[in-house]
């Protein structure tokens, strides 16, 4: 479903002694349609970078995209317009996806028309429908962001990404900023979807443990560059590189 082959970005960082970050540097995998790749590593090492280079929201230095086969590393703004709705991403902040001045039905409705995608009557039928997928009751729609909680927010925002029927999401640390009870629900949740709708995930964290719960490969990220990949199931088996170690070592002292 995706897959990339040397991806590479810098930026210039500082005023006056400027020099080069290698944000992403040379980075190569693939995710099979329906499974999860965790994507894991410490904050600043290029795991949203690498994300927003896939999504094209960033045009990448060198390096080549490929989404169910098809190569989409040129593709312009308006090339990329129809594909959006198939290439999804949630945030790790629910109280900044969506707008405060609208309604949560306004929300939702918003992606289906701007893809064009309304249809007066039956889109709000759909809405519906997908509010319970996620477990949400139909009388949340009249509320603002504001009047629901972060957990709430986070399963209406996974709502509107699926109601655009996407065949891939990036989850970018989705839970991070929720009670720990209510990650484990919202972990339960995409599972679920997964399940059901054969959806293909890229996952980012920094947590080890819960990215091994979800994932059926996980990569290691280090400096830009993706150190070693591991089936989930062998983490603390097969893992050779050193820092891999020593993210086990910390997560086991913990």
């Amino acid at each position: 479903m995706i897959k990339t082959v040397g991806l590479k970005k810098e930026f210039k960082s500082g005023i006056i002694n400027k020099r080069i970050v290698k944000a992403v540097d040379d980075v190569s995998f693939d995710i099979e349609e329906g499974k999860t790749l965790g994507l894991v590593g410490e904050s600043g090492c290029g795991k949203s970078t690498l994300s927003r280079l896939i999504l094209k929201l960033i045009k990448a230095d060198e390096g080549k995209i490929f989404f169910n086969g098809i190569d989409i590393s040129n593709y312009t703004f308006s090339d990329m317009r129809e594909l959006r709705a198939r290439m999804q991403i949630i945030f790790q902040h629910p109280d900044s996806s969506l707008s405060p001045r609208k309604t949560i039905y306004s929300s939702l409705i918003e992606p289906l028309k701007i893809h064009r995608l309304y249809k007066k009557g039956h889109s709000e039928e759909i809405v519906k429908q997908y509010l319970k997928v996620v477990g949400l009751s139909e009388e949340i729609l009249s509320r603002y962001p504001h009047q629901v909680s972060g957990g709430q927010i986070q399963r209406v925002v996974i709502a509107r990404a699926l109601l655009l029927n996407p065949r891939f999401i990036i989850l970018d640390e989705p839970t991070s900023m929720l009670d720990v009870s209510v990650q484990a629900q919202i972990i339960q949740l995409l599972k679920s979807i997964q399940q059901q709708f054969k959806i293909t995930y890229l996952f980012i964290s920094h947590d080890l443990e819960l990215v091994k719960a979800v994932s059926d490969d996980i990569a290691i990220m280090l400096n830009g560059k993706i150190v070693e990949t591991i089936k989930a199931d062998r983490l603390y088996l097969d893992a050779k590189h050193n820092y891999t170690k020593k993210l086990i070592e910390d997560f086991v002292v913990f």
